[in-house]
């Protein structure tokens, strides 16, 4: 297993799984938030942060997961209450009308939380909806190498 750390996050990645995580430059008077992204398909330099330009490309058998961090005066607000990434998932979460984007085939789901004091959108694209159950243990998977320590 490789393991991949950056701005406190650790992703630790099994064999067969691409994984990154990074911090985009951000606009004038913006703040960049840390970004993860895992997926058991390569993923293209130019993917957004909620996988534009990657699951169009995934097959039935690929999942994708980004973990998008919103920035800690979000941490515990009512959308981000969950205390707790979930550290699994199941089949019945997922959905095609999850999707940011509908794609054939495909489903998604969404999660909100707050971990040590940081606020994050969990966003998991299946390849097939109809392989949901096969598929879900890659996604808990990498949900379990996945470690957030308390921001700076």
């Amino acid at each position: 297993m490789r393991t991949i750390s950056a701005h406190r996050i650790h992703l630790a990645l099994g064999p067969g799984m691409e994984g990154r995580i990074f911090r985009r430059s951000p606009p004038v008077g913006a703040t960049a938030h840390p970004v993860v992204q895992a997926a058991s398909f390569p993923i293209p330099p130019k993917t957004g942060d909620f996988g534009s330009g990657a699951v169009e490309s995934m097959t039935p058998g690929d999942v994708f997961l980004t973990l998008v961090e919103v920035g800690s005066r979000y941490a515990g607000s009512p959308l981000y209450r969950h205390p707790r990434m979930p550290r699994s998932v199941i089949p019945d979460e997922f959905d095609p009308m999850r999707m940011k984007r509908p794609l054939p085939g495909r489903c998604g789901g969404q999660w909100f939380f707050t971990e040590n004091g940081r606020a994050f959108n969990l966003y998991v694209v299946l390849g097939s909806y109809a392989l949901r159950r096969r598929l879900v243990p890659k996604v808990n998977e990498i949900l379990r190498g996945l470690t957030i320590e308390e921001g700076v």
